[in-house]
């Protein structure tokens, strides 16, 4: 090796050791945006009223723990309860984390604390000697025990570097665990308020197609008596073959989502749950809009983006202080002989202490380059703590432009099927009364059926939304990950 790389190693070392600043980044979330408002325009203080509720922004405020509860329905609470306690994910992901604990638990003890080992020895050992000097073999015991005690110094920080990362990713698997179980529950509320959805417009496509058929065999029966167009009958045959084409698709959702629920809380599909009525659900009047700078501290995902951070910056660390020296001592101490009488005596008696003082001078440049590699891995996290913040801000901004959307086109679709039913009140009563024909009634009520159908349609997505805005949201339920410490 040159006397100039060895120079160059060396003032390296040097310089790092005078500046303990150097040996790893703090760790701390870089700076992030920090809008006044999440949206291109100052979000509103509430939504059109639709269906009876104009829903509520309360800015600032902290997220509802169980919020699924405020749909006000006892069996989707049932059902969510289910799902969190019976998920075969959530359950393997518990105990994952539990093993990464202990395994920490584990590190830490190993490498901060001496370790000291029992040592029993009994040997029968045959030696030859040299030809003319002695017996031809010698045959001989050995006896011996000791206690052998090992402890690294950590001058420069590496175990506690090492140890302090390990710690941050158990609290990456921590919140992730955390993540992964409110994205269950939004997902059951999710599912669960689909099939309501779903089962409601199925029983109204039923009624639509049921009518389409009606309104087809009477004309088809006015055209054989000649008081209609052929193309007439063709065209309410049409009508009719078309809406009921619409049931099948309606229906497969319906199975594909109802398999998907029961998965979902821990069942196998043919164990599928009932769901709740549309109608029973109570869509949350007040939602709840945590300032940005809260929602950073409130989100899993944004907390573990930051423990991987953390974890990145120990890395740092770590690599850093493998540079420098590294003092061990190792100690002894027991009995020992070729007989039980000697090791008993006072003759037996062993002992051992010694220190071992290395320094690494050359490795190919191999540590230098796993300082690097950590030092652009800590960017990366960087990178990726800032990438995780946007998309929260996108969450949050998409779910309130998707709630005011909803109540806006829940309110339209309102307003159409409640002129569609005045309309159909008044057709079917001038019906009776035979001033129109039956088919002006049939016609009348297939508009206010697909009314209906698109209010239906409507209500679920803005129930859905609602779910969506309270999960972007990100608050802690009660029951807190419990995160590692490697102090």
């Amino acid at each position: 090796m040159s006397l100039v790389y060895r120079t160059s190693i060396f003032a390296v070392t040097a310089a790092l050791a005078l500046t303990a600043c150097s040996f790893g980044p703090s760790g701390e979330p870089p700076v992030t945006p920090s809008p006044e408002h999440y949206g291109a325009q100052r979000q509103p203080s509430g939504t059109v009223a639709a269906a009876g509720v104009a829903q509520q922004f309360d800015i600032g405020a902290a997220g509802v723990p169980q919020w699924w509860r405020l749909y006000r329905s006892d069996a989707l609470d049932a059902l969510v309860e289910e799902g969190l306690s019976n998920s075969p994910t959530l359950a393997a992901s518990r105990r994952t984390l539990a093993a990464a604990q202990e395994q920490l638990r584990a590190q830490v003890g190993e490498s901060t604390l001496p370790s000291v080992d029992g040592v029993a020895q009994v040997e029968r050992a045959r030696s030859p000697v040299v030809p003319g000097l002695g017996p031809e073999q010698v045959q001989y015991n050995f006896f011996a025990g000791q206690l052998v005690a090992h402890y690294t110094f950590d001058f420069f920080g590496q175990t506690r570097y090492t140890n302090k990362a390990s710690a941050a990713r158990v609290n990456v698997q921590a919140y992730e665990l955390e993540a992964a179980r409110r994205a269950l529950a939004a997902n059951i509320v999710g599912t669960a308020i689909n099939v309501a959805g779903l089962d409601r417009q199925i029983a109204l496509t039923e009624r639509l197609v049921a009518v389409a058929r009606d309104a087809a065999n009477e004309d088809q029966h006015r055209y054989a008596l000649g008081s209609v167009s052929r193309a007439q009958a063709l065209a309410s045959k049409q009508d009719a073959a078309s809406e009921a084409a619409t049931l099948p698709a309606l229906r497969q959702q319906r199975v594909s989502a109802i398999n998907a629920l029961a998965v979902l809380i821990g069942r196998a599909p043919d164990n599928a749950p009932s769901v709740p009525a549309l109608e029973s659900l109570a869509l949350p009047e007040h939602v709840p809009v945590a300032v940005p700078s809260d929602l950073l501290r409130s989100r899993p995902d944004v907390q573990a983006a930051d423990a991987t951070l953390k974890a990145a910056a120990a890395d740092v660390g770590a690599a850093t202080a493998q540079l420098f020296p590294s003092l061990s001592l190792t100690g002894s101490m027991g009995r020992g002989g070729f007989s039980w009488p000697t090791v008993l005596s006072g003759a037996g008696g062993l002992w051992a202490i010694g220190a071992s003082l290395s320094q690494p001078i050359f490795h190919g440049g191999a540590l230098f380059a796993q300082r690097r590699a950590s030092i652009n891995a800590y960017d990366a996290a960087a990178f990726h703590y800032k990438s995780t913040v946007l998309s929260a801000f996108h969450d949050v901004a998409n779910s309130l432009a998707a709630l005011d959307n909803d109540a806006q086109t829940l309110a339209s679709t309102e307003a159409a099927a409640q002129a569609a039913q005045a309309a159909f009140d008044d057709t079917a009563s001038r019906r009776r009364m035979g001033s129109l024909p039956s088919t002006a009634e049939h016609a009348s009520e297939q508009r206010l059926l697909s009314a209906q159908i698109s209010s239906v349609r409507a209500a679920s997505q803005r129930m859905n939304d609602t779910a969506a805005l309270f999960q972007a949201m990100g608050e802690l339920p009660p029951g807190k990950p419990q995160t590692a410490s490697a102090q």
